[in-house]
């Protein structure tokens, strides 16, 4: 069964892509040989994800404990708020391919509805309806 480890670095400080540039190499050595079998980089607007796929949790979990993980985890642009670090792969689902984003809602992207015409009847009285002439002269 595959495991999966995501880690996501957002933008703080610096750019998560200049993290990635300083540590991305290292990350990808130690997984390469601590028995990851594939790996992938995603560029987001908003920071960087790690994505390591291993044979067994057993190597996952050595591989989230060696030193030069934890020390290019401890350098992430914002380490209070900018790192998250889960199993599995897409947002933490935890399935083999990552969830794809679902179109954002944005005004006027459904129909406005049209008003409804009130309709107002009356009862009509016995009398004719007086009209009056007018003289043109």
């Amino acid at each position: 069964m595959d495991s999966w480890l995501s880690i996501e670095v957002l933008d703080g400080e610096f750019a998560a892509h200049s993290w990635q540039r300083a540590h991305g190499d290292n990350l990808t050595e130690a997984a390469l040989t601590h028995g990851a079998e594939q790996w992938t980089w995603h560029v987001h607007r908003w920071g960087v994800t790690l994505e390591i796929e291993f044979a067994t949790e057993a190597q996952r979990d050595r591989f989230r404990g060696l030193p030069a993980v934890t020390a290019a985890l401890d350098a992430v642009p914002d380490p209070e708020h900018g790192l998250l670090v889960y199993p599995g792969r897409g947002g933490g689902s935890g399935s083999r391919v990552p969830r794809r984003p679902r179109p954002l809602p944005m005004a006027g992207a459904g129909a406005v509805p049209t008003p409804k015409e009130e309709v107002r009847l009356q009862l009509a009285t016995g009398e004719p309806p007086m009209f009056q002439l007018s003289s043109s002269g």
